[in-house]
């Protein structure tokens, strides 16, 4: 018989969240406890797989007695503390914040950014056709996927992905400062000549589609990319034996990308070359 193990249960603390009490296991962050109490902050660089860089700052919320707003992704609940998620000047903040973005960055296949825009009443063309914008063409230098960095926010996920978080290749990394910091592989030169392993797990972690399987880059181009359409079936990777699981993407009856389930216990959304790309073959007619 097989026995899993429990682990030591984390004691409960107890604050308030928007006037209400509740209760967060020891080590939750507020934007997990706003989740369990089902409560909606916006946030764009927080992921279940890598640590909280506090990059975006739209998931920001009051803490009382706190001199500044706090990100809700990495600020630890407290005993005792009193969390508001949408006092005014906390709404004030997102708008901000979403009309920085979406003046400066293409958001149109990033999830949810319309929805928060329209909620937020955020008008990014408030800053004129002079506003400073990364207006630059995707990069299509392999077969597998594509960097568009006109849709990238910084947010340093696929650095995190790619760095010690998870496949330690250090292919990618922020060259630049200040205003000309920008998100690059080596001497910010094709991918073919760094070290990308194309495992894909950058495409994985990415928030807004700056890079994206070539698949959907050439279907959104062609206007073909319908996700409403598409089914998701999880299966078992067949390459070698450790038991990665793959969420196959289908439309039209074929493989269009993969993916990986963020909560399996062997690959936590993490895949190699063969699992993320080398679908092809179940789909040779020929």
């Amino acid at each position: 018989m097989t026995v899993t193990p429990l682990g030591i249960p984390r004691r409960l603390l107890e604050f308030t969240l928007d006037g209400e009490p509740v209760r967060a296991p020891e080590g939750a962050t507020i934007l997990d406890a706003c989740r369990a109490a089902g409560k909606d902050v916006p946030t764009l660089c927080e992921g279940d797989t890598l640590t909280p860089k506090n990059a975006c700052r739209v998931c920001v919320v009051e803490v009382e007695g706190a001199r500044t707003l706090v990100p809700a992704c990495s600020r630890k609940a407290e005993p005792g503390m009193e969390v508001r998620t949408g006092t005014e000047r906390a709404r004030h903040a997102r708008k901000v914040v979403l009309e920085l973005l979406a003046s400066s960055v293409d958001l149109s296949t990033t999830p949810r950014a319309a929805e928060w825009i329209k909620e937020y009443e955020a008008k990014p063309d408030r800053f004129g056709p002079d506003a400073a914008r990364v207006d630059e063409e995707p990069r299509v230098d392999n077969d597998l996927y594509v960097r568009d960095y006109g849709k990238c926010i910084l947010c340093y996920k696929c650095v995190d992905a790619c760095g010690d978080q998870w496949q330690n290749s250090f292919a990618i990394s922020v060259a630049g400062r200040g205003f000309d910091a920008r998100i690059a592989v080596e001497h910010d030169g094709p991918l073919t000549e760094s070290a990308c392993v194309y495992c894909g797990n950058c495409v994985e972690v990415c928030p807004t589609g700056a890079l994206s399987f070539k698949s959907e880059f050439d279907m959104r181009a062609a206007g073909t990319w319908n996700e409403s359409a598409q089914t998701r079936t999880t299966t078992v990777c067949a390459y070698c034996g450790v038991g990665c699981n793959l969420t196959l993407h289908v439309q039209d009856n074929e493989i269009v990308k993969v993916s990986s389930p963020h909560d399996n216990p062997v690959t936590h959304g993490n895949l190699c070359i063969k699992g993320r790309f080398g679908y092809q073959h179940v789909q040779n007619r020929d």
